[in-house]
């Protein structure tokens, strides 16, 4: 921490001081503004503007939806059964959550954007993830904001913008906070513009929203173990609010749940590009599967993973797909594929939306550029990617087998799916362990007040978003924007009621 003695000159003040131009972050400065309009709120943003927005801007963009506080609360602490979520933080976030919709209704409205029942970008107007915790009860319906992608951002965002008194400043890393060493009350924060240091001061509270830790990989493999992992969202995660927060004092959670509350996703990684591309979630043809470290298969390719963030059933257990655990990996399809299926996801991911890749819809420009490796048998596929042609041959051969009898029987793909790979050529192209978010960081409570190691509260500390999220380890699609948006309010309203006038 910097104390207020090593402060020579306040480049800046604020009434609230807001770190991070996510939707934790928008909402949190919507909170304070408007619950005192005279109050100066100022949002600090690393990233250029043309890319702020944070994994918010480039997620799916669902909302949980829930009515029933009883069943929300039983089907969270199911899903957070190997590391539980206090009792009262569980209760008071559900009634919140239960509350919620009207806030997200008005938010849309006040824009002119048009809030719907349904993810927008497919047919499903509900997606339950663990049926069996408990899912049914609780999930009344998923929603969203549109357009498609970004439309749940670009909402917020809108709102705020319509509030001329909440300024922002990008391009500007906060390195630290300013604090009194002996309270660990907080003053303000150290930030970096352009290559210098500057002291902003925070008259009643600073709001760390920073994001987590996908694109630090030394995190991963400290933190999970991760020997690769690749992100999905903004290139700009790359664990700063970890270790400010913990120079602060706080303690720290969920940083090793049971599995990623994300989950661990299928990707692909070329040169020149921070982010990694997400594999296409909706085929037209079967005609791949993939293949490990030992040129075998290792997992059903085409069940709907996405449904469950990507955990899969063992033994009775929800745990990560094997994807991390059996690298290399490469998807391994012939020409009906590649013609008939972009290999990636384009409503969602940061390639896809911010930077705008235009992805060929038959793939013969990603061919063309060698990112997808081409050969005319499978032997030379092999020889090209590195791997055995005898090994590799076998198992094509065998799952050809399994699609001519229609029976799967190494991993009960369903019949639908089982297309030969038999018409040339044949591709190959490399999966990596894809991200999509981190769910630790420093301990709070509902309010978004940061928590020290003790129990204590750090004076005028907050905390929201993804950064030190209270999921633990199952993870229900819709709940991350939500608890974006109710921790953000929280940390919004409690910062700006330090000091307000009454």
């Amino acid at each position: 921490m910097a104390s207020l003695q090593s402060v020579t000159h306040w480049a800046d003040e604020t009434d609230v001081l807001i770190c991070g131009y996510g939707l934790a972050g928008v909402t949190a400065a919507i909170e304070a503004h408007d619950l005192d309009p005279g109050a100066d709120v100022l949002i600090l943003e690393k990233m250029p503007e043309a890319w702020a927005g944070g994994n918010s801007r480039v997620s799916g963009q669902s909302l949980l939806i829930s009515k029933n506080k009883e069943a929300l609360k039983s089907y969270q602490r199911a899903m957070s059964q190997p590391n539980p979520i206090p009792e009262d933080m569980l209760d008071a976030w559900a009634e919140r959550m239960v509350t919620l919709e009207p806030y997200i209704e008005a938010r849309a409205a006040e824009v002119g954007a048009t809030y719907l029942h349904g993810t927008g970008w497919s047919e499903r107007g509900v997606v339950l993830e663990f049926p069996e915790l408990g899912a049914a009860e609780a999930v009344a319906h998923t929603a969203t904001i549109l357009p498609v992608p970004s439309g749940v951002w670009l909402a917020f965002k809108a709102n705020v913008e319509k509030r001329s008194r909440i300024r922002k400043r990008f391009e500007t890393r906060v390195l630290d906070l300013i604090q009194d060493p002996d309270t660990l009350e907080v003053f303000g924060v150290v930030a970096e513009i352009s290559g210098e240091r500057r002291y902003i001061r925070a008259r009643r509270g600073v709001v760390m929203c920073t994001g987590g830790f996908e694109n630090n990989l030394d995190m991963h493999r400290n933190y999970f173990g991760l020997s690769q992992a690749h992100p999905l969202g903004t290139p700009g995660n790359t664990g700063d609010g970890l270790r400010i927060l913990q120079k602060a004092g706080a303690d720290m959670w969920h940083l090793r749940n049971q599995g990623q509350s994300g989950g661990i996703w299928p990707g692909f990684r070329f040169p020149g590009k921070d982010t990694v591309f997400l594999r296409q979630l909706f085929w037209q043809t079967f005609s791949w599967i993939d293949v490990g470290r030992d040129d075998q298969r290792f997992f059903d390719e085409t069940w709907e993973w996405q449904l469950t963030h990507y955990k899969m059933k063992s033994h009775g257990e929800w745990i990560d797909t094997p994807h991390h655990r059996v690298l290399p990996i490469h998807m391994i399809f012939d020409e009906t594929t590649r013609v008939h299926n972009p290999l990636i996801t384009k409503v969602m991911t940061w390639n896809a939306v911010v930077e705008n890749y235009p992805w060929s819809d038959d793939n013969s420009a990603e061919v063309a550029k060698g990112w997808i490796v081409r050969a005319d048998s499978i032997e030379e596929l092999a020889t090209k990617i590195g791997r055995n042609p005898i090994e590799l041959t076998v198992t094509v051969r065998k799952y050809n087998e399994a699609c001519a009898k229609g029976i799967d029987e190494e991993f009960g793909r369903s019949k639908e799916t089982l297309y030969a790979i038999d018409k040339p050529p044949y591709y190959a192209i490399e999966i990596v362990p894809a991200i999509v978010c981190t769910g630790g960081g420093a301990r709070r409570n509902i309010e978004s007040e940061v928590l020290t190691p003790e129990g204590g509260k750090i004076p005028r500390l907050y905390e929201a978003g993804e950064l030190g999220s209270m999921f633990s380890s199952l993870y229900q699609n819709g709940s991350h924007l939500t608890e974006a948006m109710i921790s953000g309010r929280a940390a919004g309203r409690n910062a700006v009621q330090q000091g307000m006038r009454k």
